[in-house]
């Protein structure tokens, strides 16, 4: 097989992989805000269900994660068997991504809550008693005080995580997901040859570096909002 062809599969699979990493990151960073909201909550119910979630989602593999929403809605719900796709004008395929999605956007905004919630309590308990002196609501003070306070603090750790997403998407593989991974293991499959897996490397290298500076970037413009 020609090289043209071997990149030409594999920026097909990078495209899916680079769909799953945009809507997995858009979806799970304002949903991980408002679970580490949830989790400080002063209604315990609220509190202990986000709490909860948390707790199950850390505590097992997002592999194991990925094959509960994709087989459960099949075999509780008949959801996914093709009588029903066929009825509904779903692609299997597209049904089968979008099972992907919910498990990676539930695991990385738990994962996304505890680093903002980390955050958030390790703003002084003083600031917030300065904007209640100086006559500001809750939502004022958050937003004009503490928000970007949080940002600075959790930027090192969210970073580490979205670079681990893009690693994690290979595993959407088990959801039957045709993404890079999945791709270069198809050719190796087909030709036996080893390079779709290093070309398929080189990829994950490229845009994890391209992320790597990115957020180097964003720390340094962030950096006087360091106590």
């Amino acid at each position: 097989m020609e090289f043209v062809e071997i990149i030409q599969m594999l920026i097909n699979g990078f495209g899916k992989t680079l769909l799953l990493f945009a809507i997995t990151l858009i979806a799970s960073l304002p949903l991980g805000l408002l679970i580490s909201f949830g989790s400080r909550s002063k209604f315990i119910p609220v509190k202990w269900f986000c709490r909860g979630l948390v707790w199950v989602i850390r505590g097992t593999p997002l592999l194991l994660q990925i094959l509960a929403v994709t087989l459960i809605p099949y075999y509780v719900f008949r959801i996914g068997n093709t009588d029903i796709t066929s009825f509904l004008g779903i692609k299997m395929k597209w049904l089968l991504f979008s099972y992907a999605c919910i498990a990676f956007i539930i695991n990385y905004a738990c994962y996304f809550s505890e680093i903002f919630r980390g955050a958030i309590e390790s703003v002084p308990k003083g600031q917030y008693e300065a904007g209640k002196v100086l006559g500001m609501t809750k939502g004022q003070i958050f937003k004009e005080v503490i928000l970007f306070q949080v940002i600075k603090k959790s930027l090192a750790p969210v970073s580490n995580e979205v670079i681990t997403l893009v690693k994690d998407t290979a595993l959407a593989s088990v959801a039957g997901v045709i993404e890079l991974y999945t791709s270069a293991q198809s050719l190796v499959n087909t030709y036996v040859v080893l390079t779709p897996l290093v070309y398929a490397a080189v990829f994950y290298l490229i845009f994890n570096g391209l992320l790597t500076i990115l957020f180097g970037y964003l720390e340094k413009k962030l950096s006087f909002y360091t106590e």
